[in-house]
């Protein structure tokens, strides 16, 4: 067979010899089926490659999971010891019925450690998660030796008193160009807000009509 006698027209395909046809068959079910097996192959490739990446985000997520269940006799025991001390430091706030004797207390405190009272100023309480913070504005003069003393003894009273927003300089720079003022060698002037706490008993205002819709449908 003279391959150079055929006519390789593909509308003349009908006349070309048995073999070149075989020949011709062949090579076209083998595109075809390359192209179906490649298309397919591709989709499961990318199929293939999701699977495996969720894979090692279920081992990541299962690895930090079986961590928290080992650890979770530890994590308990450290819930019960901050609940503990949560609790303790509840207890040692003061009522809105001991608030004004604690106001006199941190009084006393500074005019035992020898302090000049320029200004001791309470402010409206700030109303926080479960509880109400309730600053005092103190301006005080003394030594710093009877600074010391007054926040020492702030920090001994039973209830919980905190310090913030510190200044303290020399009174006669403090008291510059004041000649109502009587300036004391070597007396400090001393800036700060005092603040304490007390149990917040309020309900808030979600929570109220929270409590009401359970009551309405327990009702009906």
């Amino acid at each position: 067979m003279n391959l150079s006698e055929v006519n390789w027209d593909f509308n003349a395909a009908g006349t070309w010899p048995p073999p070149v046809k075989a020949a011709a068959v062949f090579l076209a079910a083998a595109l075809i089926l390359g192209l179906g097996i490649y298309f397919d192959t591709v989709e499961q490739l990318k199929a293939l490659e999701s699977s495996e990446q969720k894979e090692q985000e279920l081992k990541r997520s299962f690895e930090t999971k079986q961590k928290k269940a080992v650890n979770l006799e530890d994590y308990q025991d450290q819930l019960t010891q901050i609940e503990a001390e949560l609790y303790e430091m509840i207890r040692q706030m003061p009522t809105k019925e001991e608030v004004a004797s604690l106001l006199t207390d941190i009084s006393q405190t500074g005019l035992a450690s020898g302090l000049e009272f320029r200004l001791f100023k309470p402010s409206p309480a700030i109303r926080k998660d479960f509880y109400s913070e309730l600053p005092i504005s103190i301006e005080v003069v003394g030594k710093y030796e009877e600074l010391g003393l007054f926040v020492s003894g702030l920090a001994a009273l039973p209830r919980i008193v905190t310090v913030h927003d510190v200044s303290i300089v020399p009174q006669d720079k403090a008291d510059k160009g004041n000649k109502d003022k009587n300036i004391k060698t070597g007396a400090m002037v001393m800036k700060t807000t005092v603040k304490t706490y007390n149990e917040s008993t309020e309900v808030a205002p979600e929570k109220a009509d929270t409590k009401k819709g359970k009551k309405a449908k327990g009702k009906k």
